[in-house]
């Protein structure tokens, strides 16, 4: 996905009646049913580097089948049956070679795919939709809801899902999922259609676009009602965010250009799955794999590692903030970080100040500045951060 600057940030009230495939919330327009229970027979090419190319049936677009392209990558040593991922790129990505060598490498068997209808060199014959924003955000109705690209690039991770639980090295009771950015947005929904994967990260990605996102001026403001609330009923994750039921890690940036903090907080708000939400200072947006609370969180449940601190909800009493801490790990410091909570997140000026770790609690005293926006966060002796959900202290 390529980085930009966020105009004017815009809350919208979408009204009008809701097209027929809403109906039924959970679901959307997606047969689920019919979706998971497709046999996903590949189509097995030559081996790149560590991992495999392969192709697999996806869903027909505008009346033509479609296939899909991936790598697959396995550990090196033993016959299995492995832990899997299934990896969702961002927008401008593409399958990436790199990233299922970089998960077979830690012991799984990984899906790598692509969702803009290319393959290895290219725009394939028989590719589904592109991945640009004009066919992402265009208008569509009951008859041309399926030739979606979000219709498409779901579809596409759950049959990718599909692939790795036939093949024998795959332990299919162990499958995760992990996206980045148009990704992570993919895997909220993923998570909420398809129960079988046992863990979930999506890193940047979350819902409520059409209320404050990166897109939110152009292709929410400036399109009519009904078209708005047409896509977001069919393609929201706060749709289907309530349905996961795995363990999730939400991962994300104080200044994200794209997904900023507070439609990301009411994205890892919605529902009752377990949650962990690690939001970095200034994190880089980017096609990065290398994030080490992603391996060890995904780890923690699929192979019963050590998992991430846990940081629960903010307490405030005066100027003092306390949070419960537990952690199975050492851990190495606290912090709260905090930014004057005026303008567009994007562009806040987020600072840390050291907090206290004692008795079970992190605490810290907050500073003079209001309004503001805060939350604590601990790391751990693996250099792992997890932190509360951010609160604002509105001026005296």
């Amino acid at each position: 996905m390529p980085l930009a600057r966020v105009g004017p940030l815009v809350v919208l009230v979408l009204l009008s009646s809701a097209p027929a495939f809403a109906q039924a919330p959970a679901t959307g327009p997606w047969d689920v049913k019919a979706l998971r229970a497709a046999e996903v027979k590949p189509e097995w090419g030559k081996d790149v580097g560590k991992a495999r190319e392969v192709y697999y049936p996806g869903e027909p677009y505008q009346g033509k089948s479609t296939r899909v392209f991936a790598y697959y990558a396995k550990p090196a040593q033993g016959d299995g049956p492995f832990p899997a991922v299934v990896l969702v790129h961002g927008g401008g990505g593409k399958a990436f070679r790199e990233w299922a060598e970089h998960w077979a490498a830690r012991g799984y068997c990984a899906l790598a795919m692509d969702l803009a209808g290319n393959g290895p060199a290219g725009r394939l014959a028989d590719g589904g939709p592109d991945q640009s924003d004009e066919t992402k955000f265009r208008a569509f109705d009951d008859k041309t809801v399926r030739d979606m690209w979000t219709y498409h690039a779901v579809a596409a991770v759950v049959r990718g899902h599909n692939l790795l639980r036939s093949l024998p090295e795959v332990d299919r009771d162990r499958v995760a999922v992990t996206g980045i950015s148009w990704g992570g947005y993919l895997t909220y929904i993923v998570a909420g259609l398809d129960d079988r994967f046992k863990a979930a990260v999506p890193v940047y990605g979350c819902g409520f676009l059409h209320e404050n996102s990166y897109w939110t001026p152009d292709r929410f403001t400036k399109v009519e009602p009904e078209r708005r609330k047409r896509w977001t009923e069919a393609f929201d994750p706060s749709v289907y965010l309530p349905n996961v039921k795995c363990p999730v890690l939400f991962l994300n940036g104080t200044n994200d250009f794209a997904y900023p903090l507070d439609s990301y907080q009411k994205s890892y708000q919605l529902g009752t799955a377990p949650r962990t939400v690690s939001v970095r200072v200034r994190l880089p947006h980017g096609h990065i794999w290398s994030f080490g609370e992603v391996d060890a969180f995904i780890d923690s449940v699929v192979k019963k590692g050590d998992p991430l601190p846990e940081v629960g909800e903010m307490a405030r009493d005066g100027d003092a903030v306390t949070a419960p801490v537990t952690s199975k790990t050492k851990l190495k410091t606290a912090s709260l970080h905090y930014a004057v909570a005026e303008g567009a997140w994007q562009k806040r000026v987020w600072k840390t100040l050291p907090a206290e770790l004692k008795d079970g609690k992190a605490t810290a005293k907050l500073p003079d500045d209001r309004p503001l926006v805060y939350y604590l966060a601990v790391t751990d002796e693996r250099g792992l951060e997890v932190s509360a959900p951010h609160a604002v202290l509105h001026a005296k």
